[in-house]
């Protein structure tokens, strides 16, 4: 880290890392205050979207010194994109994110078309987005977090062996229930952000017809937004609503899994729901 990022990020390294599938990723590594791998080693919170949530999320690694509720010492390791493909995370993330197969949902066709007449996106730009959503690879990208950085972060930082945990959100939040519906053995606590549950048809809720009455053991935590529920994006309505349905399936048979309706919108959304999942899911 430069001086500069050094005193906005404390504790922080950066790398890059080119994947066994050829995808390139910037991790950032951030440290609990005064963490010394030779007396105590600290598990791994995993967050993804990290060129969008590492400044949201890893200052919050003091809530490990916080005094009126502490959170268990944790590593954070934010994962990202790299180099020119930085400017583009937010298409890329639907091809490492979202599960294979995904459909792709009416509500969010509509999205992307009024963000091109409002101008948020070009028309170019806009068929490079839905490109990436329809060849999707969170298999891929769910390996590549487990059995390639893993290893290293392990290796290089002193963890840990068990503990570990996953926090997403949005389609980082899908991620992360796919991740939890396929039974990783790595993360013990999985966080799941307004997950992007778009369609009634998602391929989230195939995933839990095919577990049956059986559930993974790691602990699950899902949070919503209150105002995207109650606006007035269909696309936003749609995944609180499909949410609540997978939510409304789990948690009849499942104490281990929990849930928060939050007071923002899905883009502020992001570091209330990092914090519930720290509170919920790994206070002291």
């Amino acid at each position: 880290m430069t001086t500069m990022w050094q005193g906005c990020l404390a504790d922080t390294d950066y790398f890059e890392v080119r994947s066994g599938g050829g995808h390139d990723y910037g991790i950032w590594v951030t440290a609990p205050p005064g963490y010394d791998p030779a007396t105590t080693q600290a598990p791994v919170v995993y967050v993804l979207d990290g060129n969008w949530a590492v400044g949201m999320t890893a200052p919050l690694i003091v809530t490990q010194l916080d005094p009126m509720q502490q959170i268990r010492p944790y590593i954070q390791v934010s994962v990202g994109y790299a180099g020119e493909e930085a400017q583009h995370w937010d298409r890329l993330r639907n091809r490492d994110l979202v599960p294979p197969g995904e459909p792709i949902a009416e509500e969010l066709l509509d999205a992307v078309e009024l963000g091109i007449r409002t101008g948020a996106r070009t028309r170019e730009e806009s068929d490079a987005y839905l490109a990436e959503l329809r060849d999707t690879h969170a298999d891929a990208f769910l390996s590549f977090l487990t059995a390639e950085l893993h290893p290293r972060i392990e290796r290089d930082y002193g963890t840990a062996e068990s503990g570990h945990g996953l926090f997403g959100y949005s389609y980082g939040g899908l991620f992360s229930l796919y991740t939890w519906l396929s039974g990783s053995t790595l993360f013990e606590t999985i966080g799941a952000g307004s997950p992007g549950i778009a369609g009634e048809d998602s391929q989230i809720f195939a995933q839990l017809h095919e577990l049956g009455d059986s559930r993974p053991d790691a602990r699950l935590h899902v949070t919503l937004n209150d105002r995207e529920l109650l606006g007035d994006l269909a696309v936003y309505q749609s995944l609180t609503k499909n949410t609540a349905t997978l939510l409304h399936r789990l948690t009849s048979r499942d104490g281990a899994v929990t849930s928060a309706v939050l007071r923002e919108t899905h883009v502020t959304g992001l570091q209330a729901s990092f914090l519930s999942y720290l509170r919920t899911c790994r206070a002291r």
